[in-house]
């Protein structure tokens, strides 16, 4: 398979692991909006949250869930935003981004507006 996080879960790719069980990584993204910017897949490909069972995904929004609290702590972020964005890699993932309130993000992902 050529997927990318299939490669960093086999080792093919390393990464600067944060988390990792028989099921979950998580690790740095390697193109951070912030620092701190955390990649949460599961290590079984599934294409995107549709493809991915229920256990799965409730196990990862647990972990995600502690390990917003961690980052928060370890970047003194103001909060920590949680986004399932599914387009940049095809394996299911969730982005957890610390934020400031002086950071100055606004639209850090590709935005496009259609006429209603």
């Amino acid at each position: 398979m050529n997927c990318i996080f299939c490669k960093i879960v086999s080792g093919e790719i390393p990464c600067a692991k944060v988390y990792e069980d028989e099921k979950i990584l998580a690790f740095l993204d390697i193109k951070p909006v912030n620092l701190g910017h955390v990649l949460v897949i599961p290590k079984e490909h599934y294409a995107n949250m549709l493809e991915t069972p229920h256990d799965i995904i409730a196990g990862i929004f647990q972990k995600s869930k502690e390990l917003m609290i961690s980052i928060k702590t370890a970047m003194s972020a103001d909060f920590v935003v949680l986004s399932v964005v599914g387009i940049d890699v095809p394996h299911f993932h969730i982005h957890l981004l610390p934020r400031y309130s002086s950071d100055g993000l606004h639209n850090f992902w590709p935005t496009k507006l259609i006429e209603v």
